[in-house]
């Protein structure tokens, strides 16, 4: 079932880690304001811009809850940025990276994961996403996406000469895999974070009764 609701995020989603799928960089929660009526774990799909890491710290800080990012979990195995990966292993090799330290993250309790933007691709990876936890997909326009990550030099599938097209092309292709993998649909406009993490709230604490 999608739930849509409005807001608008800052630039979000770094870049990336072979530790286990463990504390390396994650981020601890301080403040909490809300509570869960589960512990499924959050995980947060979207295209790279969208805002999962802004919104995920917010979110797993709101709730109590640790926030882990599988781009830096990727980074802590490899001892290496994303675009080092991408560069001596090729998309498939860091896709193959994606997907072990994936099928271990999802296997954690209680946490809020921003997953890398193309993570969706592998049909495997959105079933896991869907068993294991509630899907939230974080909706941005093509305009919106390139505004966040027009000056960030670590998107390796951004380094093209038309990063707005290639950004188009990539949302074309991969708009109906989110809505598949998606159990709650957010769009982030032009709403303040805060009031955004404060929105869906409701929405995940209503997620089990929905079922």
């Amino acid at each position: 079932m999608n739930v849509f609701a409005n807001s608008c995020a800052s630039t979000d989603d770094v870049g990336p880690t072979d530790a286990p799928c463990a504390d390396a960089r994650a981020t601890p929660c301080a403040a909490q304001t809300a509570s869960l009526p589960y512990d499924l774990p959050i995980f947060l799909v979207g295209m790279m811009g969208a805002g999962k890491t802004t919104i995920g710290r917010g979110l797993a800080r709101t709730l109590g809850r640790e926030f882990v990012d599988l781009d830096h979990e990727l980074e802590s195995r490899c001892g290496v940025r994303v675009p080092v990966i991408f560069e001596i292993e090729g998309e498939t090799g860091f896709r193959r990276r994606e997907a072990n330290a994936l099928q271990e993250c999802t296997q954690r309790r209680a946490i809020v994961l921003a997953t890398g933007g193309g993570a969706i691709l592998s049909e495997e990876n959105r079933r896991l996403l869907r068993e294991r936890g509630v899907v939230v997909y974080l909706r941005a326009s093509v305009d919106e996406l390139y505004r966040r990550t027009c000056r960030d030099r670590n998107r390796p599938l951004l380094a093209t000469a038309d990063p707005r097209g290639t950004l188009r092309q990539l949302l074309t292709l991969r708009e109906p895999l989110y809505q598949e993998a998606a159990h709650l649909v957010v769009d982030t406009g032009c709403t303040p974070v805060a009031n955004l993490v404060k929105s869906l709230i409701p929405k995940l604490q209503a997620y089990e009764a929905q079922q």
